[in-house]
């Protein structure tokens, strides 16, 4: 990658980090509501995978997507307004956190439903191939969605019918709060993968070049026709499951060590050693971020609430006059 590739990874990561940041202050202050779910940590993840995909490929997420969404584009002013459930959000303010859509960018979900986005997946990928058109489905999913019969059915039918389909764990050990070890019984997702007949393997989740150098790999094999591929992404969430949940499966020394992984410092110090950003650079990037994070703010709680005379539409068949 060149140092400019690389500088942007840097500034993604740094935009979905200080979002989620200022989404648990707006959380707290009931600003949001609902279920929210963070994506702190993981950002190595959704940066080097998505940086791989070009204009008309698919993304299919799962309800911990803000970091995903603003990766792919959708505007931070469109994900937060639809946190405060504003006509200007990415779903029109119908779905809140959990549900951040973009069809015009091919963003489909958030998806409340553990391995929910697996067969819309498999079925967007069908649907391009019979259209035939070039464009992949990227599907994100965390590794709870193993035990689900959804990740079999779907591996299987990709693989039969080579689907363009890239499929990326989101390993972060503990599902909504349950340890990989004490759920599965081979642990090695890679390996569960590739039992069906799928190109698979395991990537360090916290090195965001070396997720975006797999993610270029697997997208080349899938693109070029080779059938579907699966990336064991293994990552680690800094913050529970959700704002609700009380986090009391694991330990904090174990969270403390993880963090010494933590994939923005150590980007940023790659580069530094490169001499590709300095001290001033990188507080340029803070404050420009800052910037974009506050004017979101702004703009989300400036936008309109649907009427209430509205509500049901999509819901009901509009009545022809």
């Amino acid at each position: 990658m060149t140092g400019t590739d690389r500088e942007w990874l840097l500034r993604q990561m740094i935009r979905i980090r200080r979002f989620e940041e200022r989404c648990v202050e707006l959380y707290s202050a009931a600003r949001i509501r609902g279920f929210m779910h963070l994506y702190i940590g993981e950002e190595a993840v959704a940066t080097g995978v998505l940086q791989a995909l070009r204009p008309g490929d698919a993304v299919v997420s799962t309800y911990r997507e803000h970091g995903h969404a603003l990766a792919a584009g959708i505007p931070m002013e469109a994900v937060l307004a639809e946190m405060f459930w504003r006509t200007s959000g990415c779903s029109g303010g119908r779905g809140g956190s959990m549900h951040l859509f973009d069809a015009g960018r091919r963003f489909y979900g958030g998806n409340a439903i553990v391995g929910g986005g697996l067969p819309v997946a498999t079925g967007l990928a069908l649907a391009d191939t019979m259209r035939g058109e070039s464009s992949i489905t990227v599907c994100l999913f965390g590794e709870g969605a193993l035990a689900e019969g959804e990740f079999h059915e779907s591996l299987n039918l990709a693989a039969l019918w080579r689907l363009p389909v890239l499929f990326c764990c989101e390993n972060n050990y503990y599902a909504m709060g349950t340890a990989l070890r004490k759920e599965q019984a081979q642990t090695d997702l890679a390996l569960r993968a590739a039992s069906y007949g799928v190109t698979a393997w395991p990537v360090d989740g916290m090195d965001a070049l070396t997720v975006a150098d797999a993610a270029r790999r697997a997208v080349a094999s899938v693109r070029g026709g080779s059938g579907p591929c699966f990336l064991e992404l293994r990552t680690y969430r800094f913050r529970a499951h959700s704002m609700y949940d009380a986090e009391r499966y694991r330990e904090k020394s174990e969270v403390e060590q993880w963090k010494q992984r933590d994939p923005i410092p150590r980007l940023a110090e790659v580069l530094r050693e490169e001499g590709e950003v300095d001290e001033a650079r990188l507080a340029e990037i803070e404050a420009e971020v800052s910037a974009e994070v506050e004017a979101a703010v702004a703009a989300a709680e400036a936008g309109e609430l649907e009427p209430v005379e509205q509500l049901t539409r999509h819901v009901y068949t509009e009545r022809q006059s």
